[in-house]
């Protein structure tokens, strides 16, 4: 009942604590007015937000979701309230100021109030002993991960209380005695006597005739039931559920920049590569100037690389070399290369030869921070040699990298290196966040400036 009630006064109270401690900060008069106002959204709230929160204590979802839909429908709410403004023609009498700001920092306020409040009650509902009791049918990788998941996130607010398999428990590794509670043909009795609230399905997909009689097994129960599929048998990139057209699917290999992440990785990468371009410029002229005067040739050197999803991109450097090859055989520089120049040399050495990269950034090409774009040559020939190569393409590719930052930049003398920079590139791509990004930006700053391995 308390539970229930404040999940339902939650964002209701909030809306309308926010308003009143803006229009205090920003030194307005209190009137009736923002009474009507503070009321009127409030009842909004109550209509737009509260479904979201009306299961959510016994909800899985991420921290995000939660917040991304409070956002959603605050956003209603302002709709609303705008319209209401504008059909009524009050919207003049309020502070533009305090409208804004209360706007404004509403939500954010309201999804830490709400998801304070959510892991509070899942732990009091498991303090009280009046937490959702689960059991799992089928043990695996995918079943030991969430019981241990269970175990060190009390804020789910699930109990654990036993797992089902056929096999016997000498046959199932670290499965304790006291954890198995039964065969498969003991569950549902389980489940109707000990009145299991939520049961997890892990069998394997290749069992599907087991799964389908344990399903049916559990119709006579009024648990919830959630599937859980053995995808850690395969090697997982960004995996995540999504559905097409109502259709459940789980994404296995998939970009870490799809939906929201992919604009955020965008306007990190125009942001930054606008500001260093800005405090490049004089260096850059420098160099451009330097190269004209000490050797023939063009300046700036393009070459044909890999970009996003495997399609041909062009990519600028600072000419280093006498000769610029991008055809079906192109050699990696080596040390005491003959082709390198004495500018270019320095160049390399410290890098600067990849500064007008961030024109490639700036139109979308390549990103500040990923997998450094290899010559085409060389892309056809390690995707032979190389499982999972050309995943490495599931992301634009970067001026600077993981792999880079960790020791493999420069030349790749043998397979073995070239297998320990893929290995690099694909762990970005399984943990990609900003702030990996700017960890990894700011490493490359002491790398290039200690590095030996760049010639």
């Amino acid at each position: 009942m308390i539970v229930a009630l404040l999940n339902s006064l939650a964002a209701p109270l909030v809306c309308v604590g926010v308003l009143f401690a803006t229009k205090e900060i920003l030194g307005v008069p209190y009137d009736d007015r923002y009474l009507a106002l503070g009321t009127i959204a409030a009842l909004l709230c109550m209509l737009t937000i509260r479904p979201v929160l009306a299961e959510q204590h016994r909800s899985f979802s991420s921290s995000w979701t939660l917040a991304s839909q409070i956002g959603l429908a605050w956003l209603l709410v302002i709709c609303v309230l705008l319209l209401l403004g504008y059909a009524t023609k009050l919207s003049s009498l309020y502070s533009r100021r305090v409208l804004f700001a209360w706007f404004l920092f509403t939500p954010a306020v309201m999804a830490a109030a709400i998801l304070v409040l959510r892991q509070w009650t899942r732990r009091a509902l498991l303090a009280s002993g009046q937490a959702c009791t689960t059991v799992i049918a089928g043990a695996n990788r995918a079943s030991r991960r969430l019981i241990q998941s269970i175990a060190e996130r009390p804020e789910l607010g699930l109990t654990f209380k036993g797992l089902f398999d056929d096999r016997c428990i000498e046959r199932l590794g670290d499965v304790s005695p006291t954890e198995l509670r039964g065969r498969f043909s003991d569950l549902g009795p389980f489940v109707r006597q000990e009145h299991i609230d939520t049961v997890f399905v892990a069998i394997p997909f290749n069992h599907l005739e087991r799964t389908k009689a344990v399903l049916t097994e559990l119709r006579d129960t009024t648990a919830s039931i959630y599937y859980v599929p053995d995808v850690f048998v395969f090697d997982l990139i960004q995996s995540r559920t999504v559905d097409v057209n109502g259709i459940p699917v789980v994404a296995l290999c998939e970009t870490p920049f799809a939906g929201w992440r992919g604009l955020t990785k965008r306007t990190s990468d125009i942001l930054l590569a606008v500001l260093m371009t800005l405090l490049a410029l004089p260096a850059m002229l420098v160099i451009a100037l330097a190269i004209k005067l000490t050797s023939p040739g063009t300046v700036i050197f393009k070459q044909r690389r890999y970009g996003l999803d495997g399609h041909d991109i062009v990519i600028y450097k600072f000419r280093t070399m006498t000769s610029s090859d991008d055809g079906a055989n192109v050699p990696q520089a080596t040390k005491d290369d003959k082709r390198v120049t004495p500018l270019g040399r320095f160049l390399r050495r410290y890098s600067l030869d990849e500064l007008p990269q961030l024109i490639n950034v700036l139109q979308g090409r390549m990103s500040l921070v990923g997998p450094r774009p290899h010559a085409v040559a060389h892309n056809e020939t390690y995707r032979r040699l190389i499982t999972g190569y050309m995943l490495r393409h599931k992301v634009a590719p970067g001026i600077t990298g993981l792999a880079q930052v960790n020791g493999y930049r420069g030349e790749t003398v043998n397979v073995e290196d070239m297998q320990k920079r893929v290995d690099y590139d694909l762990e970005y791509l399984r943990h990609w966040s900003l702030a990996l990004d700017l960890k990894i930006l700011a490493k490359t700053l002491t790398v290039w400036l200690r590095d030996e391995r760049a010639y």
